[in-house]
């Protein structure tokens, strides 16, 4: 009975006829202790990304922290039907004080004196250590470059609509409550940005679960005496450091050095990278990235190539780092090879190769602050593997830097392999910009691919959010073959959607296998039975999808789902896979089908059955269960994908 008479009290309206309820500080409290992670993720989507990293996490906590209101009681200055999908008159309140203060910091400063947004926050403080959110994917790199862009109350509107679930008529009235004096505007220009909301719930973005690297330990050991000298004048001198301007220092967005040694400094030396003759791949044996020469108008800027070296080597605060699952972010182990250095849309790219890895490194041709890292391993690639890589994703598009063989580059919408390939330009080994399916919002009404033409023949290569494109082929495991022939365009079509369900797993290439064709009971056709598999490049998470395509379908349908097993790839060439139909007449049946060495088929469960051949129909119940299980000839065993 207390806690209701307390919920009333809260409830009740403002005695001076304001807009909101009265909400008095243990309420405010209360709402901030249980919302306090999305209220963080708030105010560091809302501050402005040149911040940094590390400084936008503290000030993220610093605002949430100092949202409390000062008096007893406040009445909330917006209705409650404003204050979000599961927040009540407390939680729009504090929300507010958040909003409102992370605007300020997102803005520009009011007089010479700088307020008390743009000022450090005495609390929290963090002494030895860098903490910064955990990398996301290319997605979230992408939205975060897109909302970089935008202004602070454009940012705000996005993240109202997308983080809180709040329509165009409340965002208007909250902006308006946290002094925005333009809402229509920022609404309007958060309209440039695509609504991909799902992604602000990414750890790209979560202030809460952290990454920490140590400061400068040699030298935060040999200068304790002197820093705390030093701690007034860094003080007063702390707000002209963060002002922008003052371009790029010798080592860019790189760390501190811990140690010297011959070794490490000679893998930081721009003057001792491996840079391939424009014509060694002509005579060599082996085709794969240690042949390609180092392309690109510059790569004789050697500022620009120790500031790469040096960000690989120690990734500052301020540094997105990335890397596809099981590759190692480490430094190089020697002097690596140089693959390009050139200008990429709005950025100065170098792309290096150590063997194992290619990484590239990313920095704003604007000189403000942040750098990017991406990583992704490559080793055992040859021929179609070692064919592309990504250069740079934007407005919707990727470029690729293509091998010394390859000759022509075209782009092909998958889905329609009857339709003749586009050309694309190739300057010095660069394709024009095409369409990425990536970073497509919406449906799957096409797939464009690239399709590239060499010294060996032509294939194609899909971008799947990482730096080396998959290789596509077809056919029986063991003997596949490029997927750019008439017989590989046509196996691919209905299902290149599914290629979506691969994006950031590290996959090295994706083979699509027409097993069966199946007659269906009703007599209206033949079902199509096609398996894809994805490797990986690190050997596990490999994915085996059995897909059913009915007489006329535009698309197939994924039916069963196999990862880290052998089941369709070139050391097992088998599969089982069934599924529940249901005809015209709306009868419901069991159909079944294995690889052509299946001897037999049965399952039991919900249906029981059997039968000769790898095919099964058998009339079945709707929601019905059944195991499969099958018989090779040569009499071994094999278990249906689930």
């Amino acid at each position: 009975m207390q806690s209701q008479d307390v919920a009333q009290r809260h409830a009740a309206a403002s005695p001076d006829g304001s807009a909101g309820p009265v909400v008095d500080v243990e309420q405010a409290e209360a709402a901030l202790v249980e919302h306090y992670p999305r209220l963080v993720r708030l105010a560091y989507l809302v501050l402005p990304p040149g911040l940094g990293r590390g400084r936008r996490v503290l000030t993220a906590h610093a605002l949430v922290q100092r949202a409390l209101p000062r008096g007893r009681k406040q009445p909330s200055p917006i209705p409650a039907q404003f204050c979000g999908r599961d927040g009540g008159p407390g939680y729009g309140l504090v929300r507010l004080r958040v909003l409102r203060t992370a605007l300020e910091a997102a803005g520009p400063r009011k007089g010479l004196l700088p307020g008390r947004s743009h000022l450090p926050a005495p609390l929290p403080q963090v002494w030895g250590l860098r903490l910064f959110p955990r990398s996301g994917g290319a997605d979230e790199l992408a939205l975060e470059q897109r909302l970089s862009e935008l202004s602070g109350a454009a940012r705000a509107a996005y993240v109202l609509r997308g983080l809180e679930g709040l329509t165009d008529p409340d965002v208007r009235e909250v902006l308006k409550a946290a002094g925005v004096t333009r809402p229509e505007s920022a609404l309007a220009e958060a309209n440039s940005v695509p609504e991909q909301y799902t992604l602000l719930a990414s750890p790209e973005f979560d202030a809460c679960s952290l990454q920490a690297r140590p400061t400068d330990l040699m030298r935060r050991r040999q200068h304790i005496k002197a820093a705390l000298a030093a701690a007034a004048a860094l003080a007063v001198c702390g707000a002209l450091v963060a002002m922008p301007g003052g371009g790029w220092g010798p080592d860019g967005a790189a760390a501190p050095a811990y140690a010297e040694n011959p070794a490490a400094e000679a893998a930081l030396d721009p003057g001792r990278l491996t840079r391939v003759a424009p014509t060694a791949w002509k005579s060599s044996a082996r085709t794969d990235f240690s042949v390609w020469p180092a392309r690109g108008p510059l790569t004789g800027d050697k500022a620009l190539l120790r500031r790469a070296l040096a960000v690989w080597a120690r990734p500052g605060a301020t540094v997105r780092v990335s890397a596809t699952p099981g590759t190692q972010a480490g430094g190089p182990p020697g002097p690596p090879q140089l693959l390009y250095a050139g200008e990429v849309d709005n950025a100065r790219v170098v792309i290096l190769h150590d063997g194992l890895r290619i990484v590239r490194y990313a920095e704003p041709t604007d000189a403000t602050e942040g750098a990017a890292l991406d990583f992704a391993r490559v080793d055992g690639a040859s021929g179609a593997e070692a064919s592309a890589l990504v250069l740079g994703r934007s407005d919707g598009n990727v470029r690729y830097l293509t091998a010394p063989w390859v000759k022509k580059a075209a782009e092909r919408d998958l889905m329609k392999p009857d339709a003749a390939p586009t050309g694309l330009a190739l300057t010095g080994g660069v394709t024009a910009p095409m369409a990425s399916p990536v970073l497509r919002a919406g449906g799957c009404d096409s797939w464009d691919v690239l399709q590239l033409t060499g010294t060996d023949g032509t294939g194609l290569a899909t971008d799947l959010g990482e730096l080396v494109p998959a290789h596509l082929t077809a056919g029986r495991p063991g003997s596949a073959g490029e997927a750019s022939g008439t017989e590989g365009l046509r196996a691919w079509a209905p299902y290149a959607c599914s290629l979506a369900a691969e994006r950031s797993a590290g996959v090295r290439s994706v083979n699509a296998w027409a097993y069966a064709q199946q007659p269906l009971p009703d007599a209206s056709g033949s079902g199509e039975w096609v398996c894809t598999r994805a490797e990986t490049w690190r050997g596990d998470g490999t994915a085996a999808l059995a897909q059913f395509r009915t007489p006329g379908g535009a698309v197939g349908a994924v039916v069963a789902k196999g990862t880290d097993v052998t089941a369709c790839g070139a050391r097992d060439p088998q599969v089982l896979a069934g599924v529940l139909w249901k005809s015209r007449s709306g009868s419901w049946y069991l159909l079944a089908a294995g690889g052509p060495d299946t001897a037999s088929v049965r399952t039991t469960g919900g249906v029981t059955v059997s039968g000769q051949g790898p095919l099964l129909a058998a009339p079945a119940k709707q929601g019905a269960q059944a195991d499969l299980k099958g018989t090779l000839t040569d009499g071994a065993s094999i278990s249906g994908l689930r």
